[in-house]
């Protein structure tokens, strides 16, 4: 291990719930396990589609896993190998994006304005847990360890993807335009959906969205970046692949930060 990988995993030290423990990816062979971890997820249960080279190895990848650091949540009750992984995030930060040909989301939003912030930013995701650990321990775990992350290395904006199931906007109109009129993030740190993969959010006057009834329709992962002070992006993009609409995550660090620091600390 590096230097610079030994000072990264030292971060996580003391971070744990039980026998659950967070951390970066060590080896090649955890990624593996994440990036299983991720097909199941992804492919098995909510049915997005793999490429041929995904479904015989049973992993979801993409060109971006080799330049990421994967953050994990181990379940050390199990027996060594990579089921011990039970949840993961793929963080990518722009001081090696930048060497390495861009940002994931750059595919469906203009993120120039996020761009344009002076200092480093984060991407976040490829965010999944294991079915049996979809609960409160395991996801703490997962942003105590972000924001130890965000701390060490001083990054005041993540962003990233998240979605709808579903590829049809129309089913999903209500809370995309609750969305829009509600959580929009401000012109300067806005994403906006590419000009040929633009889908309106605003298709309900504000005055007619039952704001509790748009909540509810919020999938979980959104409505968790919304109570860290995250705000959405212009524009949906429909994505066949996962069978999603995508909506893009801004979230201003200083809120996940302030509620973490003490417990890292």
């Amino acid at each position: 291990m590096t230097a610079d990988n030994r000072s990264k995993t030292s971060l996580f030290e003391g971070i744990s719930a039980g026998s659950l423990e967070v951390r970066l990816a060590k080896s090649e062979d955890e990624i593996k396990a994440a990036q299983a971890l991720r097909y199941r997820v992804f492919y098995e249960e909510m049915g997005a589609i793999p490429s041929s080279e995904m479904k015989t190895l049973k992993r979801d990848f993409d060109r971006f896993d080799e330049f990421c650091d994967h953050l994990l949540v181990l379940d050390n009750a199990l027996p060594d190998g990579p089921d011990q992984v039970v949840g993961t995030y793929r963080l990518y930060r722009r001081s090696v994006a930048d060497q390495n040909g861009g940002f994931y989301s750059a595919n469906e939003f203009d993120i120039s304005a996020i761009i344009n912030q002076p200092g480093e930013i984060l991407e976040l995701g490829r965010s999944c847990v294991h079915r049996n650990y979809r609960n409160r321990a395991t996801m703490t775990l997962l942003w105590r360890g972000n924001a130890a992350y965000v701390i060490h290395h001083k990054i005041p904006i993540m962003f990233g993807c998240a979605s709808f199931p579903g590829s049809d906007p129309k089913q999903h109109a209500l809370p995309l335009a609750y969305l829009y009129h509600y959580q929009l993030a401000p012109k300067y740190i806005r994403p906006v959906a590419l000009t040929e993969r633009y889908i309106n959010m605003n298709t309900l006057p504000k005055n007619n969205i039952d704001q509790r009834a748009a909540i509810r329709e919020v999938p979980p992962l959104i409505k968790g970046y919304l109570r860290l002070g995250g705000f959405i992006g212009d524009g949906g993009v429909i994505d066949t692949q996962w069978d999603s609409v995508d909506v893009s995550i801004v979230v201003k660090t200083d809120l996940v930060t302030q509620k973490y620091r003490e417990k890292l600390t």
